[in-house]
C-alpha cells in the first residue's frame, strides 16, 4: 500500500471554471491529472486530496466530479478547501461517496497501519490581509483539527494529516496548527491552497518531529507525489 497525495483539483465538469484563465500552465490539467494518476496509483494505494476539490457551488453540481475521481484507481481521503462551496454538511457529502471514498470532519480513518485526520485549517496570524474574523475561523479551525487528531491518537497509530491552508509559514515559525500536530506526534502533514507565485511561501520538509509537504496540483506538475515510507516511522 502506497499513500499518495494531490491537492486541489479544481475540478469544474458543471460549471463554466475553465482553469487556464489562470495561465497555461493550468491547460487540459484534469486531463493530465487522470493520466499521471492512472499511470502510478493501483487499487490497494490510498490518495489523499486536501481541499479545493470542485468548483460547484451545491452538491448536486459536485456529483459529476467527485464520480470522476472514484472512477480513478485507489481509496480516497478527502477534506474541504475554502473553494468546495458545495461540502455543506458532512452527512449528505458522504452519502455521495463510494466504499472507496471518504470525506474527513471533525474525526479520523484508519486505513491499513496507518490513520489519517485533518481540517481545512485557516489563514495563520502572520498573514498580512488577517482580520478579527479570521481569528475566529482560526479558532474553530483549531478546535476542529483538535477534535480529529484526539480521535486519530487513540488508535495508536502514525498519523498523516491533511490540512488545506498552510498549517506554518515559509520560515517554519510556530503556529497553534504546528504545535497541535507535534503534540499528537504526527507523521506527516499534507497541504494544498498555494499557486503559482505564491508557492514561494511553502514549507518543504522536516520540522518538531513532522513531514510538512505542499501537494497543490500544480505545484506537482498535476502528478501524485508518492509520500516516502520512511516518512511513517
Amino acid at each position: 500500500m502506497a499513500i499518495y497525495a494531490i491537492g486541489d483539483l479544481h475540478l469544474g465538469s458543471s460549471v463554466n471554471k475553465p482553469m487556464d484563465i489562470f495561465g497555461a500552465l493550468w491547460k487540459d490539467h484534469v486531463a493530465r491529472i487522470r493520466f499521471a494518476w492512472e499511470e502510478r496509483v493501483t487499487d490497494s494505494d490510498i490518495v489523499c486530496i486536501p481541499g479545493d476539490i470542485s468548483w460547484a457551488m451545491t452538491l448536486d453540481e459536485a456529483r459529476s466530479d467527485l464520480h470522476w475521481i472514484q472512477q480513478l484507481p485507489g481509496t480516497k481521503i478527502l477534506i474541504r478547501g475554502n473553494h468546495d462551496y458545495w461540502w455543506s454538511g458532512i452527512q449528505k457529502v458522504r452519502q455521495c461517496m463510494d466504499a472507496q471514498t471518504f470525506a474527513l470532519q471533525n474525526d479520523c480513518i484508519r486505513i491499513g497501519e496507518v490513520c489519517f485526520a485533518g481540517t481545512r485549517g485557516w489563514l495563520l496570524p502572520s498573514h498580512p490581509s488577517f482580520t478579527e474574523d479570521d481569528a475566529k475561523l482560526l479558532h474553530r479551525e483549531e478546535h476542529r483539527l483538535t477534535l480529529s487528531l484526539e480521535e486519530a491518537s487513540r488508535t495508536n497509530l502514525p498519523i498523516v494529516c491533511l490540512m488545506h491552508y498552510p498549517p506554518v509559514d515559509s520560515t517554519g515559525e510556530s503556529s497553534t496548527f504546528s504545535s497541535l500536530l507535534q503534540s499528537y506526534n504526527v507523521k506527516v502533514c499534507l497541504y494544498g491552497h498555494l499557486h503559482g507565485a505564491s508557492h514561494k511561501f511553502a514549507y518543504n520538509g522536516h520540522l518538531e518531529g513532522v513531514y510538512y509537504r505542499l501537494v497543490s496540483s500544480d505545484y506537482l506538475g498535476f502528478a501524485p507525489f508518492r509520500i516516502p515510507d520512511e516518512w511513517l516511522l
